[in-house]
């Protein structure tokens, strides 16, 4: 902005002050209807750069967010400085209660606890002794980063988690041995693969036993007015399968690829020499498919989703279906992973010529 000569500077100010105080810190920076403009978002967030930020940054971010939402700007603050505190907001602290989580559950953490993790199992998978431990570590860190980013408006009970993580560690661990017994006489890559068997049964149980409030109660429904309508079971089951899917899709290049690159490379005379650098090669190889996977998942679905019918769930009787456009499912936070619905938003009815198509079908807005 120019300054003429009629001009002062502080007039200027706070003319910028003005606009800043008006400035939305929650509305996303990027297109959150298109793929990549979620992927830009995750890869924001989950920037394992600020684990290393230190607790005085992170608690001037929340004091910026919060002020931001109060519309109360401090005095030369730039829009650069508001994205940066919204960045780390995001990354350490929960959108439900403010609270700061701690570091081995925040989203940000996800690339260098996954690639120790992930490369540990791959590499260790031919004793059963190591191949349990690394299943138990692994779900382990799954209950953890589950506990941290849980749903504050429907809460999980403690005896609720203590099962889905014995039910999905006993899952992880009877996969991994009942496969590495019965793939001793396949080829050597076949066993590598296993560890990947294991953790996608292990998140194929442990998500919906975690969710399963919300299978029985349904999650809540609201009209375009936010007005509370109902739960739905169906918007329920239908965001729970999307995580099941996006936590299989984040784990499978790296632990589908990484066993074939490794399976060459420690046939060259070189690695040979080097057994003892296996691996830490393997946790640095995992940590760049992580790196790319991790927002790739996240943003693998849209984050508002709609339903051709909205199906009020009575507990004594039979659903009964009533036209909606669409049920807006609100994913507001990925547990990293665990992106399950938290509300759901029946937006406005078309116009009953415009379609043919009454049936009840899950359909995206975008």
């Amino acid at each position: 902005m120019s300054i003429t000569s009629g001009e002062s500077p502080v007039l200027c100010v706070n003319k910028m002050e003005a606009d800043l105080s008006g400035f939305n810190i929650d509305a996303p920076r990027w297109d959150q209807c298109t793929f990549l403009g979620r992927v830009k978002h995750f890869f924001n967030i989950t920037d394992p750069r600020t684990v290393l930020v230190p607790e005085r940054e992170l608690d001037w971010a929340k004091v910026t967010v919060e002020k931001s939402r109060m519309g109360v700007v401090p005095p030369g603050t730039q829009v650069e400085q508001l994205l940066y505190a919204k960045k780390l907001y995001d990354s350490a602290f929960h959108p439900d209660t403010g609270d700061k989580m701690n570091v081995i559950g925040r989203m940000s953490f996800q690339v260098p606890g996954g690639m120790i993790i992930t490369g540990f199992m791959l590499q260790f998978y031919r004793t059963m002794p190591a191949v349990i431990f690394w299943q138990w570590v692994n779900q382990s860190f799954n209950a953890l980063v589950n506990y941290t980013n849980r749903n504050a408006a429907s809460p999980t009970s403690v005896r609720q988690m203590a099962l889905s993580y014995i039910t999905a560690t006993t899952t992880a661990v009877a996969t991994a041995v009942g496969m590495n017994m019965l793939t001793k006489r396949a080829p050597p890559l076949v066993g590598r693969w296993v560890p990947f068997a294991a953790v996608a049964a292990a998140n194929c149980v442990n998500i919906p036993m975690m969710r399963q409030q919300e299978l029985v109660q349904g999650i809540c429904v609201k009209d375009g007015n936010h007005n509370e309508i109902g739960h739905s079971r169906r918007a329920a089951a239908i965001g729970i399968t999307q995580v099941v899917i996006s936590r299989i899709t984040m784990a499978a290049p790296g632990m589908i690829l990484l066993p074939v690159i490794m399976e060459r490379l420690e046939k060259l005379r070189f690695m040979k020499k080097v057994k003892v650098l296996h691996a830490p090669l393997q946790v640095l190889l995992s940590g760049c498919f992580l790196i790319f996977m991790v927002p790739v998942a996240c943003g693998l679905f849209p984050q508002k989703w709609s339903l051709k019918y909205f199906k009020r769930e009575s507990r004594k009787t039979a659903c009964q279906e009533r036209p909606c456009c669409g049920v807006r499912q609100a994913f507001e936070r990925e547990e990293l992973a665990t992106r399950a619905s938290r509300e759901s938003i029946c937006v406005q009815p078309e116009d009953e010529n415009t379609d043919g198509n009454n049936g009840s079908g899950f359909q995206s807005d975008f």
